[in-house]
């Protein structure tokens, strides 16, 4: 994937250009990576199926203090109307994220097979149906899992989280300033599905981000992930409460 002729700040800066959240990564991550004076990438991860390529490279950077620092990099496309004539199929996009803790990249690659791979697709006819069974599916109570805190710069993932939510009725300013004093967080997948809804796969995932806050109190962020716009791409919305996101994404089926 490098390219030998390439300097280790060519190479930073089209891994940043191109990245899609490229924006998500910490201030102090991109300080960090204008010292870079040396690079060495690999393919870490793969998976190819009909509908879903993905791909995960690790590229480490030597610091100007000697010091090394791990970007990892999600590179997936999916094929649409792969089931479709050759005349009537669409270009393959390949997308770029960009994160600086393996376990978030492990997250977005887990979100990317639950939505494309993992999980049956409902029948183009009877999209009503579709409708009713997606509902039921959202309604249903997740099985209770243990949660395992860790403390990893936790007020900044929550400060990440708020800046890429797109939607405009999400948690305000007192619940920013609340998240400020977490110390610790963990993350669950609470649903994953791909429907069919007015001719057009459309894959929800819904995430459960808690924080365990400095006075002991618990909190939580739900984040709706979907691909329920006009052009397909990725959306991030954050909400309050489960029974709101969980709202959220039955509105969202019923205007693709």
């Amino acid at each position: 994937m490098s390219d030998p002729y390439e300097t280790t700040e060519q190479h930073l800066d089209r891994l940043l250009r191109r990245a899609l959240n490229s924006f998500d990564l910490p201030d102090w991550t991109v300080e960090q990576l204008g010292t870079a004076l040396a690079h060495s990438s690999s393919l870490h991860s793969s998976h190819h199926s009909s509908v879903l390529h993905r791909e995960t490279y690790q590229h480490t950077y030597l610091l100007a203090d000697g010091s090394a620092l791990t970007l990892w990099e999600l590179v997936h496309s999916t094929a649409r109307g792969a089931a479709d004539p050759p005349s009537r199929r669409q270009p393959v996009l390949q997308h770029h994220e960009l994160y600086d803790d393996e376990a978030d990249v492990q997250v977005a690659a887990a979100r990317l097979s639950g939505n494309f791979s993992d999980v049956p697709v409902f029948g183009e006819d009877g999209s009503q149906a579709d409708l009713e069974t997606l509902t039921v599916l959202m309604a249903a109570p997740p099985a209770p899992l243990p949660r395992m805190y860790a403390p990893d710069n936790s007020a900044d993932h929550a400060r990440r989280v708020l800046r890429r939510a797109e939607n405009n009725n999400g948690p305000g300013e007192e619940t920013a300033r609340l998240l400020r004093a977490a110390f610790a967080h963990h993350i669950t997948q609470i649903f994953g599905r791909q429907c069919r809804v007015d001719g057009r796969d459309a894959g929800f995932s819904l995430y459960e981000h808690a924080f365990l806050l400095l006075d002991g109190s618990e909190t939580s962020l739900w984040e709706v992930e979907h691909t329920a716009t006009p052009d397909g791409r990725h959306m991030c919305e954050v909400y309050g409460d489960e029974k709101t996101a969980r709202e959220a994404m039955e509105s969202r089926t019923r205007i693709c």
